[in-house]
């Protein structure tokens, strides 16, 4: 209390009135402005205006020092203009004008100058490395992308270091980094959000010159403005400072960096220029734009790359039969029976509608459609061995039977030509290509990864696209039973929880986890649900599935408690298993889900399927969370992992 009424009473005597103190006049500033006599070029500045901080306004830039020397390589007239903040306010002094007779064109025979302006007298303009599709396919012409990432701390020496094969912690520990990282984002996977969601365009143009001095001319062509000012450039220090002009850059990441002016330079070539500034807006980094010349820009010519690959990767023979099944039968799909792909698998046109009474087309334009041509056609491939096997297609008007084989790039030769459709709306034909195959483009697989259908294409002789069949898999006649497909998958095999990935919380579509890495002995992290006890249980324990007659079941060893012919359900359409008596009881990840029974979501994690247990397991979980503003969806489940077993 003393404290505080003392406290009061220093308030309580101070005027009422507050002054910023005396505003100083150009006749108070005391500065000098001098050539050295040995090399007029360079020019001393020095403040003597005596406990105020300078600001001076000079050809080559801004500065705030006490004491600064510049050099000037041309002759010619420049302006200077000095200044100081007072507690009074910025008082300036009258432009001091000084004539310079001769050139020092010492101060610019780094090889560096040259690179970045072709030279005393000369200028040399530069665009960002990002195009439209139609001029570069790959978006950039030199680099993965006109932007990457950096560390604060990096710079030429760095930046340099790393290109020599130095690894990135070598790098920082040899030069002191301690934000020091890299990433060099491409266009291609990123470009949506990179420029802040701004498209790949035509962002502009700088100049940079050496003509009667160092000056910087920028087209921003994306925001309309266009600047003209000057630029130092320190070839030693790898710096650049510009005035009245900034770099190109998208106007979305304008107000990310504090100062446009303010250049790390991390690389120069006589085609490339990589220029740094640092983003002061969220998390600290460089941002470091990719540069090329104009020159190099005109005369890049597309390299003679190999055509792009259709996203298929699957097993071709495979998935053509199944691995559980020798022989299926596919029909054209009467709601999407055709499209033209690009070689990368995108589909050139968006389907309008789908209707099984045929009102099939495009959002742009109604293809032509034959319900009973494309209803007739069928084909069935009975496989051999692993390079292909037989078939039997039938058409409208034409049956074939031959042997087909599928080599490494998912390419169907039939060993004959083959017609599947013809005329259609007078002008609409599928076949085999001149080689008498067909390439499958893509295929769609549901959430277990089984095959839903196949895109096969027929590569156009004059374009680069392929004409592409829609086709669904049946099997004589009808649809594959789908209890079938996963009698077929499960029978055989034996499964026991996976030690090394017991459980984990996902999203509801399977994606996400945290928990991996955490085993088998780690029993203090995460001992909510793993600990020994459950580590030893899970040794113990194990389920196997057979068919009996046409029922599913199981038996199961429960942490050493066998329970023999508990009945599997099986429900496809929801792609969930129930057991009639739970299997496994010895932890509540188990019993939280109908004490055990289920029903239990059959899981895609990681890309497992009914096709691939025995390499990747099986993944059965539960939702276990739903969105709190619509308690009908779910937004996490928890899963528990098994693997093959003996």
């Amino acid at each position: 209390m003393l404290l505080l009424g003392m406290a009061m009473a220093f308030f309580a005597c101070q005027p009422d009135e507050f002054s910023l103190g005396s505003l100083l006049s150009k006749e108070d500033l005391e500065y000098s402005i001098t050539q050295n006599a040995d090399d007029p070029n360079m020019v001393i500045l020095e403040s003597q205006t005596p406990g105020f901080t300078p600001l001076w306004v000079t050809p080559t830039g801004r500065s705030t020092k006490l004491i600064d020397t510049l050099r000037f390589p041309f002759a010619g007239d420049y302006k200077f203009v000095y200044g100081v903040q007072s507690n009074g306010g910025f008082v300036q002094a009258d432009t001091f004008n000084l004539s310079i007779t001769t050139n020092n064109f010492n101060y610019v025979d780094d090889p560096l100058w040259t690179m970045l302006t072709g030279g005393v007298g000369q200028s040399k303009t530069w665009v960002l490395d990002l195009f439209t599709q139609d001029v570069a396919p790959n978006y950039s012409k030199y680099f993965v992308g006109p932007q990457y990432f950096w560390g604060t701390e990096d710079t030429w020496k760095s930046f340099h270091l790393l290109a020599d094969g130095i690894s990135r912690e070598e790098v920082n520990a040899q030069l002191g980094i301690e934000d020091g990282w890299n990433w060099d984002a491409d266009w291609a996977g990123n470009g949506s959000w990179l420029f802040g969601g701004e498209p790949a365009q035509d962002y502009g143009t700088m100049t940079f010159d050496l003509i009667d001095g160092p000056h910087l001319i920028v087209d921003h062509l994306a925001s309309g403005i266009q600047e003209s000012g000057t630029y130092t450039f320190d070839a030693d220090a790898k710096t650049m400072r510009t005035t009245d002009a900034t770099i190109v850059h998208p106007p979305a990441l304008e107000g990310q960096v504090s100062d446009w002016t303010d250049i790390t330079v991390l690389n120069l070539t006589e085609n490339t220029l990589q220029l740094g500034v640092i983003r002061t807006e969220g998390d600290p980094a460089m941002l470091l734009f990719n540069f090329i010349s104009k020159e190099y820009s005109d005369n890049w010519v597309a390299p003679d790359l190999p055509d792009p690959e259709p996203p298929y990767n699957g097993n071709a023979n495979e998935d053509l039969t199944t691995a559980t099944s020798t022989t299926k039968t596919w029909k054209i799909d009467l709601d999407i029976p055709y499209n033209w792909h690009g070689l990368d698998g995108t589909a050139l046109n968006e389907v309008a509608t789908t209707t099984s009474e045929g009102g099939f087309a495009f959002t742009t334009w109604t293809p032509p459609y034959d319900d009973a041509a494309f209803s007739a056609v069928s084909m069935t491939l009975t496989k051999e061995d692993d390079n292909g096997g037989t078939y039997k297609i039938k058409t409208l008007s034409n049956s074939y039977e031959g042997t087909y084989s599928v080599d490494e790039n998912n390419n169907i030769d039939f060993g004959q030509p083959i017609t599947f459709i013809s005329g259609v709306g007078g002008w609409l034909t599928f076949g085999t290509t001149a080689e008498n195959s067909l390439r499958i483009i893509l295929s769609e697989k549901d959430a277990l990864g089984n095959i839903e259908g196949i895109w096969f294409g027929q590569r156009s002789s004059e374009k680069d696209e392929y004409i592409s069949l829609h086709m669904v898999p049946v099997s004589g006649g009808g649809e594959v039973d789908p209890l079938a497909v996963w009698k077929n998958a499960l029978k055989g095999k034996t499964l026991v929880p996976d030690v090394n990935y017991f459980a984990d919380w996902y999203s509801a579509d399977w994606s996400g986890g945290w928990t991996s890495g955490l085993y088998p002995d780690d029993f203090e992290s995460q001992s909510w649900f793993w600990t020994e006890e459950v580590y030893n249980a899970c040794l113990a324990s194990s389920i196997s599935f057979y068919v009996d007659g046409d029922v599913l079941k199981a038996d199961a060893i429960d942490n050493g408690t066998t329970k023999n012919g508990i009945i599997v359900d099986i429900d496809p359409e929801n792609a969930t298993l129930n057991f009639s008596e739970a299997p496994f009881t010895y932890t509540w990840i188990f019993t939280n889900n109908n004490e055990g029974k289920g029903p239990w979501l059959v899981g895609s994690r990681d890309g497992a399927s009914l096709n691939n247990i025995s390499e990747k397991g099986l993944y059965l979980g539960f939702y276990s969370k739903f969105d709190d503003t619509n308690t009908e969806v779910p937004i996490e489940i928890t899963g528990f992992h098994m693997v093959i077993g003996n």
